[in-house]
């Protein structure tokens, strides 16, 4: 597994491994949308990262336990954190919105990770960039809808699971020189078990049978799907695969209608296209410098 972290730089692999991450991720936003019906918030976010941490522990552990050892320990905690954010914010989100709505809305994170690498990376961006970032969030007001009486606070869920997910993206950058993918992948649970776990004596609530397989299937899904996320950017270039990223949507989009008989509105085709264009101009406009 380790060694094929390391295969040869091929665009079209990379393309590959991104299609099947976003399916996976889609399938993750379903499985929790169900979940959610009957559970807890911070519930079926412990199972995600309780089973996401039991899996990298017994394989590090079996592969090479060296790799546990970490040398950013402060900036792994953060990272670890943010990802707790991007998906308890998500979950939260997928209570009071249509699961097409939360996927859209959170993909607009390409988006912020431009305008956040100005920031915290000493990146520039052109007044181009500035004006897709313009374009992206305009979509997420677009499908938030706060003009509609319908509005409330917590439709922001899916903006503050985006936020923390552009911010993740950041840390992990950070993280390429000083640690192996394998130690940053375990890293990435241990702040969602430990803060989560808390909330269990309170909150819990027992899972029947098929529920707990849910739960071990979603945890299951949070391990494969950031793994294929490591090999396609190991594979290709990140303005390569990250636009294939955007095929979220339209599982999404499937998933809504099959497993929710949601149909997305007008108003959620009108914002994906701007936050989708948006992300699409910035990679095209990086892989012509």
């Amino acid at each position: 597994m380790t060694a094929a972290l390391h295969e040869v730089s091929s665009p079209r692999a990379g393309i590959h491994w991104m299609l099947v991450t976003t399916f996976l991720f889609a399938c993750q936003d379903s499985t929790s949308a169900i979940l959610l019906a009957t559970y807890p918030a911070m519930e079926v976010t412990w199972a995600r990262y309780f089973v996401h941490l039991v899996v990298m522990t017994a394989l590090i552990s079996w592969r090479n336990p060296d790799l546990l050892r970490t040398r950013r320990p402060a900036l792994q905690i953060f990272r670890s954190s943010l990802a707790l954010g991007s998906t308890l914010f998500g979950m939260l989100g997928l209570q009071v919105m249509p699961l097409v709505d939360v996927s859209a809305v959170v993909w607009v994170t390409p988006v912020l990770v431009t305008a956040l690498s100005v920031f915290l990376l000493g990146e520039k961006v052109s007044l181009g960039g500035w004006l897709s970032v313009l374009a992206g969030l305009t979509g997420v007001w677009v499908i938030i809808n706060p003009t509609g009486i319908e509005f409330s606070p917590a439709m922001l869920f899916p903006f503050l699971s985006a936020w923390s997910g552009a911010t993740y993206q950041i840390a992990t950058r950070m993280l390429r020189l000083s640690d192996p993918p394998l130690t940053t992948l375990f890293y990435t649970a241990i702040v969602g078990v430990a803060v989560c776990s808390t909330s269990l004596p309170f909150t819990a609530v027992i899972p029947n049978a098929r529920d707990a397989a849910l739960m071990l299937f979603l945890g299951s899904l949070g391990v494969v799907s950031h793994f294929c996320m490591i090999r396609a950017f190991n594979a290709a270039p990140a303005n390569v695969v990250a636009p294939f990223g955007y095929t979220a949507l339209l599982w999404a989009s499937l998933f809504s209608v099959i497993i929710f008989s949601a149909i997305p509105s007008t108003r959620t085709w009108t914002g994906e296209a701007m936050i989708v264009g948006a992300g699409l101009f910035i990679f095209w406009r990086e892989r012509r410098k």
